[in-house]
């Protein structure tokens, strides 16, 4: 690389300042294996990649990169807006692709937050005027550049800058309701050379590997979906079984190319993140995970692994539907995501597990996936049986999806427990006792986190002896991965009585097999799930021994049933066998009974973007992501406790591990003080958090403080 260039930078000197001309090469080696799989012009999108960001020339942008430099309130220079200046040396018919890459990469050209796109500026400011500035003393070092990385050059004038900028204005003003994937492969691979460095070249064979997935092609006796013949030629797939029989092989098998696995909740993404990754540790599969908090999972990997978790290209990339639910809404890079899909299969895995919200999500995705050619396999337990019909009808009917599920007698043979109806918790006090006296693990599920903790206490002090768990969602990050593994390693596997007190966090998220189970009612699907973690354990010697379950009858209280509908609660109490066996056959007419109607399909989700196979979105603009929260109606929040304020502050890295989940709406009006840095935790006092129970909302106030006098 010439040095004389190496003073022109493109990241902040703080940031190791690398020169421009090193981000522009590594820029378009990386867009050029995105283009090539996304089936584009590759020689078109490396002219791409080095116009993009060839505007961070100007002296204006150099400035802001220079160590000490305080932003100017007010003071806006789209580096990228810089770039469009450029774009007469270029043929006529490679300059609106060529804008689509650039204009776009960071901000919507439309509506953009902080109204800062680049419509957004033309329509607000004298745009050209500002990003032209000392354009004849800088531009001359721009098109050295641009020359020196295979660009053909020629001197412009300011008079041509400005028919440039004027031309990209009405190109932009022209575009119609798509999507663009010629601004994903461009943010992809900005992204990517960004986050790599000096290491992008090195890394760009590891990208878009199709998995050899031979190794689920096994057999065994107690797996009655490993006998079920894979090669059908119907392009998509929906298989319905029971936990245990071997779905996850089945799916794997019926997969062709680069794999998206997605499952609902954090521990059961990271248990097959990790038996994935070593089912193909022999193979070149690289094997990613990608969730909310999947940095604490892979912290031990190196940096290289590590950064390539969350970019495009992996082989098999394990992830929750919220990760995917960028490409329904819209939501900022949502380009790069589709390009990272096309052509792929997806896996969408415990589909029965899913809220009603989600599961109508799920469908948008499922339209759209199929509409980038993806081929989609759906594992469930059971659903209800409308939802099945109008997964097969978005699929393409019969003819194109290959049904699989199992015949009643083999069905037969996972029937695991006996199902006990019981007025309230006071009923199973000596279950309990007994339980205890027999060496046998107890698992108590509560639908609510304040109750779960008041009935730990309880129990720690009747049961002070007994190794004693209480997990639920408000712990630290780290703690709960701590719960979770000591749950699973040691907890489950150790020939000691012991008691666990949980919250709807087990129904599919923990591989834990225990002997009994009280759990509070709640919906018939939930449940199910719920029950897989008693007498999970699929053996020769555990098929036909059956174990017991004790349902609590549902409260009249509204308040006490929360999360869920009270009705919903009645029918599920209602349907459920009494001191009989819950058959497997059953569970079908069970679930169709509580939900006989389509609730989970009437949503109006007006942030949806692809409608009747169309694009309802402008092209080049994305929608923020509160777009996705408001459908959702996640209000969610985090918080720290106050000692560990200072090391949030200080270590960017660490900050997930000190992170609380709990509801927006829990805490957001106690007047606390929330920090304006990472995720925008509220900081609660000490005592609001305890490491056996975890967050003790009623203690999150400024009065609890130990220097309240001081707020």
């Amino acid at each position: 690389m010439v040095n004389k260039y190496n003073c022109i930078l493109a990241k902040h000197e703080d940031c190791g300042g690398m020169p421009l001309m090193t981000h522009l090469k590594n820029v378009a080696d990386a867009v050029a294996v995105f283009a090539r799989h996304a089936g584009l012009d590759e020689k078109l999108a490396r002219k791409g990649a080095i116009l993009h960001d060839i505007g961070k020339v100007s002296p204006l942008f150099q400035r802001t990169l220079k160590h000490g430099y305080i932003h100017q309130p007010g003071f806006v220079f789209r580096h990228e807006i810089a770039s469009l200046l450029f774009i007469s040396l270029f043929a006529v018919e490679e300059r609106p692709v060529l804008i689509d890459m650039v204009v776009a990469h960071h901000k919507s050209i439309r509506k953009d937050i902080g109204e800062k796109g680049f419509l957004d500026l033309d329509d607000n400011m004298d745009c050209f005027a500002r990003h032209s500035m000392e354009f004849e003393k800088w531009s001359p070092i721009a098109l050295s550049i641009l020359k020196e990385l295979g660009i053909e050059t020629h001197s412009i004038s300011l008079d041509e800058a400005a028919n440039n900028y004027q031309y990209a204005v009405e190109h932009c003003k022209s575009k119609k309701m798509n999507v663009s994937l010629w601004k994903g492969v461009l943010m992809a691979a900005d992204h990517y050379a960004s986050a790599l460095d000096e290491k992008t070249e090195d890394t760009l064979d590891k990208l878009f590997i199709k998995p050899d997935l031979h190794f689920y092609n096994r057999k065994h006796h107690l797996y009655p979906l490993s006998f079920v013949d894979a090669d059908d030629e119907r392009k998509h797939t929906l298989v319905t079984a029971p936990t245990g029989a071997g779905k996850t092989d089945f799916l794997l098998r019926r997969c062709k190319g680069r794999v998206f696995y997605t499952l609902p909740f954090q521990a059961s993404i990271n248990a097959m993140y990790d038996r994935i990754k070593s089912d193909l540790h022999d193979t070149d599969a690289q094997v990613c995970l990608l969730h909310a908090t999947s940095n604490l999972k892979i912290r031990d990997l190196g940096i290289e692994e590590r950064i390539l978790q969350h970019h495009p290209g992996a082989s098999v990339k394990i992830m929750t539907p919220h990760q995917m639910a960028s490409i329904a809404f819209g939501i900022k890079g949502f380009e790069a995501m589709l390009l990272d899909l096309k052509g792929s299969d997806v896996i969408l895995d415990e589909i029965h597990t899913y809220s009603s919200e989600i599961q109508a999500i799920v469908l948008k995705i499922i339209e759209i996936l199929k509409s980038i050619d993806c081929r989609i396999h759906v594992g469930t337990a059971t659903m209800p049986s409308i939802l099945y019909s109008k997964i097969i009808d978005l699929l393409g009917g019969t003819s194109e999806v290959y049904e699989v599920s199992l015949p009643k007698d083999i069905l037969s043979s996972f029937n695991r427990h006996i199902i006990h109806k019981v007025t309230d918790f006071v009923c199973c006090e000596e279950i309990i006792e007994n339980a205890v006296s027999e060496s046998k693990k107890v698992l108590i599920v509560c639908n609510q986190v304040k109750r779960a903790q008041k009935l730990y206490d309880c129990l720690a002090e009747i049961y002070p002896d007994t190794d004693k768990m209480l997990i639920h969602s408000r712990f630290k990050r780290n703690d709960r991965i701590h719960l979770e593994q000591l749950l699973k390693d040691d907890f489950n596997t150790s020939n000691n009585a012991c008691i666990v007190v949980s919250t709807q966090v087990v129904e599919v998220s923990l591989d834990i097999s225990f002997d009994v189970m009280i759990t509070e009612c709640a919906p018939i699907d939930a449940l199910i799930q719920r029950f897989g973690r008693i007498n999970r354990k699929r053996t020769d010697e555990t098929i036909g021994k059956y174990k017991d379950i004790y349902v609590i009858q549902p409260s009249e209280d509204k308040n006490e049933a929360l999360p869920y509908d009270i009705d919903i609660l009645k029918k599920s109490f209602d349907v459920l066998p009494n001191s009989d066996l819950l058959e497997e056959s059953s569970l079908q007419g069970l679930i169709d009974s509580v939900y006989p109607d389509t609730h989970f399909m009437n949503i109006d989700f007006s942030g949806v973007v692809f409608v009747d196979d169309k694009w309802m979105i402008k092209e080049l603009c994305h929608n923020a992501k509160s777009a996705l929260l408001d459908v959702l109606d996640i209000n969610s929040a985090v918080c720290i406790i106050d000692s560990d304020k200072d090391k949030y502050l200080r270590e960017p890295y660490e900050r997930m591990m000190y992170e609380i989940p709990t509801s927006y709406r829990s805490i957001a009006y106690n007047r606390l003080q929330q920090l304006d840095t990472g995720s925008r935790p509220f900081v609660v006092p000490d005592k609001a958090y305890d490491g056996e129970k975890g967050l003790m909302l009623e203690y999150a106030r400024p009065g609890m403080f130990s220097h309240y006098e001081f707020l």
